[in-house]
């Protein structure tokens, strides 16, 4: 598996070298955009606005930073790697919060993290946050932008997450509170302990992604795409009461099939 970054992390005066790897690969399906009546595909060229709209080549694209109208300074990858101390390269471990404690919203990737060298050290912290259910907050700069990271373990593995910084988070849009009667909640309690599974994440599958790959392979046979029957909806019950008493007995019918 290819690593994504390679560091260190640290917490105190532990010292640990580490790897980061990608916890998730994509399975998207990759379609090109083709111009219908030539069946070419569409390129998109990158052209300089004050040049006739000359076509630029990658190698002659530089970062620049408009500090006037029409004037810029010029930043390399040098330059930025310049700016960088020890501590921005490192992944430095400021303070340990409760897990339960980060709201999820402030999670954006997360990544397998690897001892590269000191094998003890990576198991102590590995160990430690698993018996005490904490999580260590830092920050570093991946790329060209400072990171806000929280050093986790999910019961097995040590994770390392990228997380938004508080002021990119934004409020939850205010929804109108509603008095909840003590059977309706009671009988939503009932519905969702009925339902309730051990999580087995290998039983989800991506079934559209395989109606797609299913469709490519009609249309390369030259077949049209036949739209499958679909069950009807159930009928939709407006009375909070009545559908939540409906789906607890459909729920426990079918609990009893099983």
């Amino acid at each position: 598996m290819a690593y994504s970054f390679k560091g260190a992390i640290s917490f105190g005066l532990v010292y640990i070298p580490i790897i980061l790897s990608a916890s998730v690969k994509n399975n998207d399906i990759g379609f090109n955009l083709i111009d219908k009546k030539t069946m070419s595909r569409i390129k998109y060229k990158k052209t300089c606005v004050d040049c006739d709209d000359k076509v630029v080549n990658n190698e002659d694209i530089v970062k620049g930073y408009q500090y006037e109208k029409g004037k810029y300074v010029i930043f390399t990858d040098e330059d930025f790697e310049k700016i960088k101390t020890q501590k921005d390269k490192n992944i430095v471990i400021e303070q340990f919060v409760e897990l339960n404690e980060v709201r999820p919203v402030f999670f954006d990737k997360t990544y397998y993290i690897q001892p590269d060298g000191a094998d003890k050290a990576f198991c102590v912290l590995l160990d430690a946050l698993k018996k005490s259910k904490k999580a260590g907050i830092a920050k570093t700069v991946l790329g060209t932008k400072e990171t806000l990271i929280l050093i986790h373990t999910d019961g097995e593995n040590l994770l390392l997450s990228t997380m938004f910084f508080s002021e990119e988070v934004q409020s939850c849009p205010a929804h109108k509170e509603v008095k909840v009667e003590k059977q309706e909640l009671e009988l939503a309690t009932a519905l969702i302990n009925q339902m309730t599974k051990k999580f087995e994440p290998e039983i989800f599958k991506d079934e559209y992604n395989e109606k797609v790959k299913k469709a490519i392979e009609q249309k390369i046979k030259g077949n049209k795409i036949i739209k499958p029957r679909e069950k009807a909806e159930p009928q939709k019950i407006l009375n909070i009461m009545e559908a939540l008493k409906k789906s607890l007995e459909t729920s426990t019918k079918r609990r009893k099939a099983n």
